[in-house]
């Protein structure tokens, strides 16, 4: 269109002169960088030209300043991508610590150790936070004596099990390394709420003496084990037992003792059960978290991208008027488990989620 096309109440904008009516209506210090509705609604007041509205878009869209301390308004980007389902019980087993707790004949750390079957846990009251070599033996003496040995490992990336001894200790076993992706606890979701599980429990059974809670958790933990689990519908004792302790001496009159190929079949039926249904609510749990997120952008090496600060460990005077990101930086590497590999000069060599970054938009 010609200039004779512009409205006579605004003023015409020649191609020379558009970024600097962009600059007036988004970045000049009396505008405050708006987004495009509020850059757009200052335009309109006074000008026009053919393609005000999109370039507006592709000027904000661009805006380093707008890129670096704005959050985003958009849900979480990339898809659930849940752990693979076990086929039986105490085959991958997921471990984190609980602290923070007050001193209790001597314990201040609950090491928390769920098969991810059945759901069943372990919670081993210690007096520290042990090490690697500790770790080790901890649950070699309480977890692996008597379930035998697992194929996978979950844990978060605290030093014990980003060390490598633990790594080492892994492979002699033939059980694989699952680490949590950094600032991410819900990859390790199955220890996390098996940890609050027993938390409220403990709250419960200590809360008028809570430096007893040591000696209430082995109750605590055969309570945890005698729930049934959301996603199973059996308790982690049927799960992973084939039967139901009985909470009261009397709940169950005395048998016969059932056959050892009778024992195992029945086995067999509740581990069937359990993985029909662990399967059910999987796919159940990827329906409804994906209708709260979108697709994950699609990354190359090489492209440019801006890095939430969220969880950067940066020395700043003011966190609230930090940058929300920085960068732009360079995608060093693809890695088909996580989104991308970043090396930000001067900060940790990580990786890192879709949804902490944001692609850099060029105008």
């Amino acid at each position: 269109p010609s200039p004779h096309a512009c409205p006579r109440n605004l003023l015409f904008v020649p191609v020379p002169t558009r970024l600097a009516v962009l600059q007036w209506a988004h970045s000049a210090k009396l505008a405050g960088h708006p987004g495009v509705r509020g850059t757009l609604a200052s335009i309109r007041q006074r000008f026009w030209w053919p393609t005000r509205e999109h370039d507006t878009r592709r000027f904000v869209a661009a805006c380093s300043v707008c890129a670096q301390t704005k959050s985003g308004n958009s849900p979480p980007a990339g898809r659930l991508r849940p752990l693979p389902i076990p086929s039986r019980p105490w085959s991958h087993i997921a471990l984190d610590f609980v602290t923070g707790l007050p001193s209790s004949a001597g314990k201040t750390v609950i090491l928390t150790v769920v098969d991810r079957f059945s759901k069943a846990a372990h919670f081993i009251p210690l007096a520290k936070l042990p090490s690697a070599k500790e770790t080790a033996q901890i649950i070699i003496e309480n977890v692996f004596r008597i379930h035998g040995l697992p194929s996978d490992v979950v844990s978060d990336r605290g030093p014990q099990f980003t060390s490598q001894f633990w790594r080492e200790f892994c492979r002699l076993i033939g059980a694989s390394v699952s680490l949590s992706s950094g600032f991410h606890p819900q990859s390790n979701g199955q220890a996390e709420r098996a940890n609050q599980t027993i938390g409220r429990i403990l709250r419960s059974l200590s809360f008028r003496n809570p430096a007893s809670w040591s000696e209430q958790l082995p109750w605590a933990e055969y309570a945890h084990n005698s729930l049934p689990s959301s996603a199973t519908g059996l308790s982690p004792f049927q799960s992973s037992l084939g039967y139901q302790p009985p909470l009261f001496s009397s709940q169950f009159a005395e048998s016969s003792i059932p056959s050892a190929q009778a024992f195992v079949q029945r086995c067999e039926r509740t581990w069937k059960r359990v993985r029909s249904a662990l399967c059910r609510y999987r796919a159940q749990t990827v329906r409804a978290a994906n209708k709260r997120r979108t697709k994950s952008p699609r990354y190359c090496r090489g492209q440019r991208v801006w890095l939430s600060t969220q969880n950067l460990p940066l020395k700043t005077a003011s966190r609230k008027l930090t940058p929300r990101f920085i960068g732009p930086f360079r995608i060093s590497q693809i890695i088909t488990r996580y989104p991308r590999y970043l090396r930000p000069p001067g900060l940790p060599c990580l990786l890192y989620q879709a949804r902490s970054s944001r692609p850099r938009s060029s105008s």
